[in-house]
């Protein structure tokens, strides 16, 4: 949810409860485009009947319409089932394992359907058409989420909130919102609880006394004011000392009355659906938080993952680096590789090796260069450095420079993906925050590298390697390694 400005009023048609799983009837400039889903339908039942069809009837033309027409519908049954076509979540984004979960189900369900029906169906073509499938629907999602977002970011396919809490937290709330445009919510008010006033930039259509109204009527009257005044889509309320219990019960009957949802924002960030479940114990409703992913498969998966990636990255990039060595080598005095002590997982330090993209004694000259720093925070970071050499700038333009430290993923002491390895000098003035980021091993490339690299302020890079640091999976590094070819390629903040 973020704050984009105020909207202009316009009056619904009608009003009433939101369902999930059906098109919302909403003004014409906040809803999703409608094609969303009959092409999400369509591409499904065509992409897994097509191939299906063309990789059975090569070795069997008997099965081959059949095959087909059981995999289309079998696949749509499949995404149908698991609410993969509701409205609400058409076009939003998902971990890539939702769409592998369905595919394995898919595979399941032919293969049972396989043996009942007592047909020798060769396997081997059916899965090669199938994953064909799996790629089509990977796309279609792809792109129909990169519409949406860009939909959203012009003010349209959003849902208007208004929003109530204490004023501090509300303050804290839209500011850190309004950094985010890719979601469907724009506040168009605020009601806080209390007289304090910091500077909202959402109009603030009430205000609530800080102690409880004995009446219903004491919170309720303001809000159902506000909501009629905005007609907005949701009501959001951030829970705290002055909204909590019975008191936020008592309003969400009143705006559950007026036939609009009400979301209750706990204050919690940076953490990823999956680690969150719900649950009531006399009563009360309980919000369980699963720790990080530390130990177990998904690790072992990530240790494998990073040693055999190392290897054949290493292999297949050696003629490369060889080149690069030699350019390095000729364009200014100095060896071809240079190393820096770093600090890895658990304060660990290691020997950094990457090619050398400075002059020889670019170490000297950063204390005299130390004021002209464009970096806030503890990177030291100048866009026109003078001691990149001329093959240097080309090197980090492209992150060529950063590719021996496969080397040192190989040896363990780092991964492919993870938080920007961290220099002494910087671990030294880290507060007990920033430290996390040495709770697991740094990275060959990461949430800070796709996300900007040197553009991105200080507490950005802190918060980009948190919520990796908070929220890892395999799911997650493989969106990461996925996104490193785009950033390669753009360059942006690569200096």
């Amino acid at each position: 949810m973020t704050v984009r400005g105020e909207v202009p009023h316009v009056p619904l048609s009608g009003q009433g409860q939101e369902q999930p799983d059906r098109e919302p009837p909403t003004r014409k400039r906040r809803r999703k485009p409608g094609w969303y889903r009959p092409t999400a339908v369509v591409v499904d039942a065509v992409g897994a009947w097509v191939p299906v069809y063309l990789a059975v009837r090569v070795s069997d033309e008997v099965y081959a319409m059949w095959c087909a027409a059981a995999a289309g519908v079998a696949w749509v049954a499949v995404r149908g089932s698991r609410r993969r076509y509701a409205w609400r979540d058409l076009g939003e984004r998902r971990n890539s394992g939702a769409l592998l979960r369905d595919w394995v189900v898919l595979l399941a369900l032919l293969v049972v359907m396989r043996a009942v029906a007592g047909e020798d169906v060769p396997l081997v073509s059916g899965l090669a058409g199938l994953l064909v499938c799996l790629a089509l629907t990977a796309v279609c999602q792809f792109l129909t989420h990169r519409h949406l977002v860009a939909q959203r970011r012009a003010g349209r396919a959003v849902r208007r909130a208004l929003v109530i809490g204490e004023a501090a937290a509300l303050h804290d709330l839209l500011r850190h919102l309004a950094r985010r445009t890719d979601h469907e919510f724009v506040v168009v008010g605020v009601c806080p609880v209390g007289d304090d006033s910091p500077d909202f930039v959402a109009p603030v259509m009430a205000r609530l006394e800080h102690q409880a109204p004995a009446l219903l009527s004491g919170d309720a009257s303001p809000v159902l004011a506000a909501t009629r005044e905005l007609d907005p889509d949701v009501v959001f309320v951030m829970s705290g000392p002055g909204m909590a219990g019975e008191r936020l019960r008592r309003l969400s009957w009143a705006v559950h009355e007026d036939g609009r949802p009400l979301v209750v924002v706990p204050g919690l960030t940076e953490v990823t659906q999956r680690r969150v479940g719900i649950s009531s114990v006399a009563g009360l409703t309980l919000l369980h938080v699963a720790p990080p992913v530390r130990r177990g498969a998904a690790v072992l998966l990530k240790e494998g993952m990073d040693l055999v990636g190392s290897a054949l990255l290493l292999v297949l990039f050696s003629p490369l680096l060889a080149v690069v060595a030699v350019a390095v080598c000729l364009d200014s005095p100095g060896g071809a590789l240079h190393r820096q002590v770093r600090v890895g997982l658990g304060g660990r330090q290691f020997s950094l090796v990457k090619f050398r993209t400075m002059v020889s004694a670019a170490e000297q000259m950063r204390e005299e260069l130390a004021r002209t720093n464009e970096h806030d925070g503890l990177m030291f970071k100048i866009r026109r450095d003078p001691r990149v050499t001329r093959v240097g700038r080309v090197l980090r333009r492209f992150s060529l420079d950063e590719l021996p430290q496969l080397y040192n993923v190989l040896r363990g002491e780092m991964s492919l993906v993870g938080p920007r390895p961290p220099l002494p000098s910087e671990v030294a003035q880290y507060t007990d925050v920033e430290l996390r980021r040495l709770s697991v091993k740094p990275g060959l490339t990461g949430l800070w590298q796709v996300s900007g690299r040197s553009d991105l302020s200080w507490d950005e890079t802190v918060a980009l390697d948190l919520r990796y640091v908070d929220n890892w999976s395999p799911a997650v590094d493989f969106g990461i390694l996925r996104r490193t070819v785009r950033a390669v390629v753009e360059g942006n903040g690569a200096y």
